[in-house]
């Protein structure tokens, strides 16, 4: 497992121009393990303290807890995923139940404003989906009407499709490789 995620993380190094690769007794060997990194990750641009004068450690976030964005018509587009891609909505009574994730990498990268990899420019956001099995999902998809690329490439880190949703916003799916042929 270590192996296939450092893999991962070296691709999106590579990809996006920053160190996601740390080493084992840093953030990266921490999210596998689950347990609390014992140094800071290493800069990638701009300087980060890490603990506070008093000698305390450094809060951090422990995941994204929503996305939020704006949208022509909400409820139609809040339909639209939780029918298409699985995904609840906010709940509106105790006996509805918040999306959960599964656990898994999470890629947190800002790209330049010039960027073509969202498509539209006019587009400011791109969010990246897990899924199980692409094919299944795109034949789902494809099933219901919407239109849907696979990237005919398979990546060190996976395999990956694009459609958008009905404001026309990009989604990307993402099925991480699983098991290492080289572990």
């Amino acid at each position: 497992m270590y192996f296939q995620r450092r893999n991962l993380l070296r691709f999106l190094s590579f990809t996006f121009g920053s160190s996601f690769i740390l080493g084992r007794n840093q953030l990266g060997f921490a999210a596998e393990t689950a347990a609390s990194p014992t140094t800071p990750p290493p800069s990638s641009g701009a300087a980060v303290a890490p603990g506070l004068a008093d000698g305390t450690a450094t809060e951090k976030v422990t995941g994204i807890g929503g996305l939020f964005f704006r949208a022509h018509d909400p409820k139609a587009l809040g339909l639209w995923y939780q029918q298409h891609l699985g995904i609840s909505l906010t709940p509106t009574s105790e006996q509805d139940s918040v999306w959960q994730q599964e656990a898994g990498p999470t890629v947190f990268a800002p790209f330049k404003e010039t960027t073509g990899y969202f498509g539209d420019p006019q587009k400011v956001w791109m969010v990246n989906f897990r899924v199980r099995d692409l094919d299944k999902m795109a034949a789902q998809l494809q099933a219901a009407g919407i239109a849907i690329k696979i990237d005919p490439q398979t990546y060190p880190n996976g395999r990956f499709a694009r459609l958008h949703d009905p404001e026309g916003n990009p989604i990307e799916l993402w099925q991480p490789m699983v098991g290492d042929s080289k572990k």
